[in-house]
């Protein structure tokens, strides 16, 4: 059987947030898994010693109407949220969690915080209204909340980051597929070549 893709993302991330609504079928078509795979921007800009895209002196008006318009080429809503960006850890947490539990649910629930974040300016660094978009979906917002404090969870996370940087993750989308890296939503093409074709 063909391996799984694996996806890194931040759910802060709006060039994560367009690959989130196309990974899945892309992969389907040509019979792949995908493994979700939730991290910190933060952490991995401190070891490629970069900033936030937005906050690049000329780069970062650039990358603010790129977002945009990479939204309308994939045909996927998108509203320039503000604050930007934000802290995901809990997010992030929160995740891993559910993944244990219930992968579908988990995957359910990251859709939805993205697009709760990048249409309806949903601030997730906020659990107050973290939990009700985990709430809308199914989730007992109780039990996340307590959850995403867990010492062990947060370990995991920080681990789980740590391994992502040894693989050389250096952004949000970022896929690995056979030991192959592509970076960045306007990877998805060559990644479908690279599915077609076995590799190029």
């Amino acid at each position: 059987m063909p391996s799984a893709i694996d996806f890194y993302f931040d759910f802060s991330s709006p060039y994560g947030y367009l690959a989130s609504e196309k990974i899945d079928d892309l992969a389907a078509r040509y019979g792949r898994g995908v493994n979700w795979i939730p991290v910190l921007l933060g952490a991995i800009f401190k070891v490629t010693e970069t900033i936030p895209l937005i906050q690049m002196p000329v780069k970062g008006e650039y990358y603010a109407h790129d977002f945009a318009r990479s939204a309308r080429f994939l045909g996927v809503p998108f509203q320039m949220p503000h604050p930007f960006p934000i802290a995901t850890q809990n997010a992030g947490r929160a995740f891993l969690r559910l993944q244990d539990r219930d992968p579908v649910l988990a995957k359910k629930f990251a859709h939805a915080c993205f697009r709760a974040y990048f249409t309806r300016n949903t601030n997730l660094s906020d659990m107050s209204q973290l939990t009700t978009v985990a709430a809308a979906v199914g989730i007992d917002a109780a039990e996340l909340s307590a959850a995403v404090n867990d010492p062990a969870l947060k370990e995991r996370f920080r681990a789980q980051n740590e391994a992502a940087i040894a693989r050389r993750v250096c952004g949000s989308p970022y896929f690995i597929v056979d030991n192959e890296p592509f970076w960045g939503a306007d990877r998805l093409p060559q990644l479908e070549k690279w599915l077609q074709t076995g590799g190029f």
